[in-house]
C-alpha cells in the first residue's frame, strides 16, 4: 500500500501521510480501514487555517487528498491543489461511495478504502479536478507525461523501453498519451465515452473526469502508455461501452 509504514497494534497498515477528508464522518471511515492521521476541510469553503495545516502537513508528511467523488469533492481537490501544489490523489470509484443518502467516503467499505488508497497517484502539479461539460475538442495546451518512477519488477525489457520513451518523451515536453489516443480509445467522440472514462479511471486509479480533463490526468499522474494499453484491454475484456 503506498505511503503504508508498518501495522499498528489492532493490524490496520499505517499511513505515513496525512489524508485530507471532506468531514468527521470520513474519518471514521478511514480509521475503519487504516491507521492514519486526518485533516478535514469540514466541506468546499475550505477556509485559510485549514490550506496552511495541509501545506504544513505536505511539508512534513506529504499529503493524500482523498475527497468524495462527486463535484463538491472535485472543487475540493482544486481549491488545494491551486494552493498546495505536489499532494497526492486517492479515487473512490461512484459505486463503492454509495450510500443511502448519496456518495461519499464515509459509506465505502475498508476494502474499498485500503484499495483506493494503494492506487495512490502523485500530481506533477496543475489541478486534478474533473470540469463539469464533456469535452471533445483538441485542448489547447497539452500536459506532459513522465513514465512511472520504477519499472515493476520483472518487467520485460520492451515495457522497460516503453516507460524510457515516455520519459524521453515528458522531459521533450510530449505527453505520452496524445489527444487522438482516446478518440482511438472511445473515451471521447463516442456514445458510451462517459461510462468508459469512468472505467478507464478505475483502473487506473485516477477518478473520473470528462475528456479534457481526463487528458490532463493522464499527464498529471504520469500514466505511461503500457499502463493505458493494459486499462484499455481490461476494458474491452469487460466490454464496457461495446
Amino acid at each position: 500500500m503506498n505511503g503504508a509504514s508498518g501495522v499498528n497494534g489492532i493490524g490496520l497498515a499505517r499511513i505515513a501521510e496525512m489524508i485530507v477528508v471532506e468531514g468527521k464522518e470520513d474519518t471514521v471511515a478511514i480509521r475503519r480501514a487504516v491507521d492514519a492521521d486526518t485533516i478535514e476541510t469540514g466541506g468546499s469553503a475550505i477556509d485559510d487555517k485549514v490550506l496552511r495545516r495541509i501545506e504544513l502537513a505536505r511539508e512534513r508528511r506529504g499529503v493524500i487528498i482523498f475527497t468524495d467523488p462527486d463535484v463538491p469533492g472535485e472543487k475540493i481537490r482544486k481549491i488545494i491543489e491551486a494552493r498546495v501544489p505536489g499532494c497526492s490523489h486517492a479515487f473512490l470509484a461512484k459505486a463503492d461511495a454509495r450510500g443511502k443518502d448519496g456518495i461519499g467516503v464515509e459509506h465505502a467499505r475498508p476494502e474499498a478504502i485500503r484499495a483506493a488508497l494503494a492506487r495512490v497517484r502523485a500530481s506533477t502539479g496543475g489541478s486534478a479536478s474533473a470540469g463539469a461539460d464533456e469535452a471533445t475538442s483538441q485542448p489547447g495546451v497539452a500536459t506532459a507525461a513522465a513514465a512511472s518512477e520504477t519499472a515493476k519488477a520483472g518487467a520485460s525489457g520492451a515495457v522497460q523501453a516503453a516507460a524510457a520513451g515516455d520519459r524521453d518523451r515528458a522531459e521533450a515536453g510530449e505527453p505520452a498519451i496524445a489527444w487522438p489516443d482516446l478518440i482511438d480509445a472511445g473515451l471521447i467522440v463516442h456514445p458510451a465515452a462517459a461510462s468508459r472514462r469512468e472505467r478507464m479511471g478505475e483502473l487506473l486509479g485516477i477518478g473520473y473526469a470528462n475528456g479534457k480533463q481526463f487528458y490532463k490526468r493522464l499527464g498529471m499522474f504520469r500514466i505511461t502508455r503500457a499502463e493505458f494499453a493494459e486499462a484499455l484491454r481490461q476494458l474491452t475484456r469487460e466490454g464496457v461501452g461495446e
